[in-house]
């Protein structure tokens, strides 16, 4: 009798294919990913459970699907919508997909940095809305992103796949990290600094670190004494 796996999202059906050759596989087919009650209605009984990082996997959840369950496995690189310790304690290993979205990541915050200095969301926007006239020389313009300083927050895998794109335009790179890269530092010709230096001296700031206590609200955080500086000196310039 082959295994039985619930999978609470449709995946890439080479993923599904691949399933299917080894067990009987259910597949939660809404857009939206399955309510708790439902997705622990759906995945009783079953051998395995692959899951995504919209779900949450508690130990309420695993003793719902019952004793026989013998993984999960996460189509994420994290994992914290799944209580580890719960899954420890029951001896149920945890799989993920770690690495699989570096580039893709680094990709997409270029993509992002690009579209902000050349301004692409706001012009694209005012073309749509049929207000292009013409060409103008002080319209949408935007700060050079080649030769500029970029900071990034974060220097692991993604921050050190960012800084590989901005070689190719030459930029200046600054870094924050809790620990220093001195190899990657000569390859991408990268500069370690503190956070106060890499903020005043950068002209685009990125972050690529993990969400902890330390970071949420990171930037809000560091801005803070700076603006409580700004608001009376504007006050007193503005009379």
């Amino acid at each position: 009798m082959k295994p039985r796996i619930f999978v609470t999202r449709v995946i890439p059906e080479i993923g599904l294919e691949m399933l299917r050759r080894e067990a009987d596989v259910e597949v939660w087919p809404d857009p939206l990913p399955p309510p708790y009650a439902i997705l622990t209605q759906k995945a009783r009984g079953m051998d395995a459970l692959l899951c995504m990082l919209t779900d949450r996997i508690d130990g309420d959840l695993m003793d719902a699907i019952g004793p026989q369950l013998k993984v999960i496995s996460q189509m994420a690189v994290g994992i914290d919508n799944i209580d580890v310790p719960a899954a420890t304690v029951r001896h149920i290993p945890i799989g993920n997909t770690p690495g699989v979205l570096t580039d893709t990541t680094a990709d997409f915050a270029w993509a992002l940095l690009m579209a902000a200095a050349r301004r692409v969301v706001e012009s694209d926007r005012l073309a749509r809305a049929g207000k292009w006239k013409t060409w103008g020389p002080i319209d949408f313009l935007g700060p050079a992103i080649t030769g500029a300083t970029l900071g990034i927050i974060g220097f692991g895998r993604i921050g050190q796949a960012l800084a590989k794109r901005a070689r190719g335009f030459d930029m200046r790179i600054l870094y924050f990290s809790r620990q220093r890269h001195p190899e990657a530092e000569r390859m991408f010709q990268a500069q370690y600094a503190g956070l106060d230096v890499l903020l005043q001296e950068s002209d685009f700031v990125i972050l690529h670190t993990n969400l902890t206590q330390e970071t949420h609200h990171l930037i809000q955080t560091l801005l803070y004494p700076i603006s409580s500086l700004i608001s009376p000196l504007c006050s007193c310039l503005t009379g």
